[in-house]
């Protein structure tokens, strides 16, 4: 049996990835499940799961956690808490595998341990490349890891390079890479009415059934912003090398371009369990309980270049990347920020790009040279980002 700790089980990634390991019950079991404050979420999957450990990451959480297994008798689960419980079960031996699916910066530490510990890592947790790429780059290196990507574009990427790729995208004869975007529910709309858009709209994808931050990132495309900064680390590119392309139907996953021509796609129906079954089995493929892509239904294709104008998340992403350094760790953590304030109906749709340009040019961006300068400048940025908010 292949030991999973699933970093984030409560959330959409986590959900589904519980849902292909059942289809697989005889060759994966889930070791570990962490989540944030969601008890009753939790007990309802140790209860299916039956895992050795359950993390909350609330310590008030896990306690009333700790109580309700106990009275439903099993006493068999331990519970842990905090950072220390999350690091613990992304890196002890009983964990072959490692979904990384914790939302936000939250997810960078457990996933070091990770990385650290050697582990087979299904990276869906962005915000570990976009806040420390080289160092969790250097750690995966270091100590053998396995990165598979389950981000959908960056699985299609993957699965669209040559089987051998070794980081080298010119001598690889790749071209350039083209990450597809939906455009999200905004893509269409006259830009003076993005002023009045509500939580609840920005929360209503078109396409992907997502937790409420990230569909506030996919309807400003900075959710597309910090894909371009991990796939220029995950595939050793610079960011003139990735071509952000809008996709509405979001069935061509992603593209890479070749020197002679050649653009290879990896297509298929929205659904997550699709990239989480591949990173998962990799180099096998398993059943994912994903319906068949029929492209008589589809019928069209479209294409559209990205207007900065309308996005202006993106443009500030691609800066970020440029700029190199703790820049992107900036960007990040005012982006959480902002859209905290957004969801909380504290802040316009519109003034979450101003925030993060603004923290941007608030917060000076200096070269990486440790885990700590990188923690330290997400510290800083979130307290400018609060007080603009002010």
């Amino acid at each position: 049996m292949i030991g999973v700790t699933v970093l984030g089980s409560t959330g959409s990634i986590g959900v589904n990835t519980l849902d292909v390991l059942a289809r697989h019950s005889d060759k994966y079991r889930a070791v570990a499940l962490t989540a944030n404050k969601d008890v009753a979420k939790m007990l309802e999957q140790c209860r299916a799961c039956l895992p050795d450990y359950a993390v909350m990451a609330d310590e008030a959480a896990a306690e009333t956690l700790a109580t309700e297994l106990h009275q439903a008798g099993l006493d068999g689960i331990t519970v842990l808490s905090g950072e220390a419980g999350l690091v613990q079960v992304a890196s002890m031996p009983e964990a072959d595998c490692v979904m990384a699916a914790i939302v936000g910066a939250a997810g960078l530490l457990p996933s070091l341990a990770a990385a650290r510990a050697g582990k087979r890592i299904l990276l869906a947790n962005k915000e570990a490349l976009v806040m420390s790429g080289k160092i969790f780059m250097d750690e995966v290196r270091n100590n053998n890891a396995l990165l598979l990507p389950v981000d959908s574009e960056h699985n299609a990427i993957f699965q669209s390079m040559p089987a051998d790729y070794a980081g080298d995208l010119t001598r690889s004869g790749v071209r350039q890479i083209l990450l597809t975007a939906s455009g999200g529910p905004f893509r269409s709309c006259d830009i003076s009415e993005l002023d009045a858009v509500t939580p609840e709209q920005a929360c209503a994808h078109p396409n992907w059934v997502m937790g409420r931050k990230i569909s506030v990132d996919s309807a400003t495309m900075m959710n597309k912003g910090l894909e371009v900064i991990e796939a220029c680390w995950l595939f050793n590119a610079e960011p003139s090398q990735i071509q952000v392309v809008i996709h509405p139907q979001s069935v061509i996953h992603s593209m890479v371009d070749y020197v002679d021509g050649s653009v290879l796609a990896q297509l298929g129906s929205p659904d997550m369990r699709t990239p989480i079954a591949n990173a998962l089995a990799w180099p096998e493929r398993v059943e994912a309980g994903v319906n068949k892509l029929n492209l008589f239904d589809v019928a069209r294709l479209d294409f559209e270049k990205p207007d900065f104008e309308r996005f202006p998340c993106l443009r500030l992403a691609y800066e970020a990347m440029q700029q190199g350094g703790t820049a992107s760790a900036i960007l990040n953590a005012a982006n959480e920020i902002a859209v905290d304030a957004f969801l909380n109906k504290h802040l316009k749709f519109t003034a979450i790009a101003s925030v993060v340009e603004k923290t941007m040019q608030a917060v000076s961006s200096e070269t990486v040279t440790s885990l700590e300068q990188v923690l330290a400048a997400d510290a800083e940025a979130r307290n400018i980002a609060r007080a603009l908010l002010q």
